[in-house]
């Protein structure tokens, strides 16, 4: 008979790995299609008439993404800067990161374990508790939430087993998500046309 988490487990994955190929043919598209990097209203014109809509969306998928943790966030992030602009795309991905960080915590903390069985085996989640939790865990989820690219949903739900706060981690979500959202999508929007000047400087 088959375990129903296991089921679950892989449904999320097949889930996510089809989110993660239709965010990156959505980028080519900006990218190469509309060339959106050098003609950053391309899009625009293209939504303009739905852009409430579209941001309603996109917002809702970027809550979703956090929550389902295997959905791939960082493509959907630069996804949102492309698409929107860097305020509105910014903001939706900031507050979409923040309200779907509160939900999946206050999931976590309200139904424990269980919740993380539905994306993560007990021998993958026992690995990531050994390597975190101690005396500077705290410090460690600042530190993943600056990084650009970290296990931050999983550090997540790691807090939301822990003894931490659900202010001290809305705190920590608030100060340090801008940078690593700003330095992850610039670097995939430009990162290629910097590194091409830099070796023909």
């Amino acid at each position: 008979m088959n375990n129903p988490k296991k089921t679950t487990r892989s449904f999320i994955r097949v889930l996510s790995t089809i989110i993660l190929l239709l965010s990156l043919v959505f980028v080519y598209f900006l990218v190469v299609n509309l060339d959106i990097v050098h003609n950053p209203d391309a899009l625009q014109e293209l939504i303009k008439k739905d852009l409430v809509i579209g941001s309603l969306l996109f917002f809702g998928l970027q809550v979703i993404q956090v929550l389902i943790a295997p959905i791939p966030g960082g493509v959907i992030t630069v996804v949102g800067i492309l698409a929107f602009g860097p305020v509105l795309g910014f903001l939706l991905d900031y507050l979409g990161i923040l309200l779907g960080s509160w939900l999946l915590f206050r999931l976590v903390r309200k139904f424990g374990r269980s919740v993380i069985h539905l994306m993560l085996s007990e021998e993958k989640l026992s690995a990531y508790e050994n390597r975190f939790f101690g005396h500077y865990f705290q410090k460690l989820v600042a530190l993943v939430m600056l990084a650009p690219i970290g296990p931050a949903d999983i550090t997540v739900m790691l807090a939301g087993l822990s003894k931490m706060t659900e202010k001290r981690l809305m705190i920590i979500l608030a100060i340090c998500r801008p940078l690593s959202i700003i330095s992850y999508s610039y670097f995939w929007i430009y990162g290629g046309h910097w590194l091409d000047q830099f070796l023909h400087f």
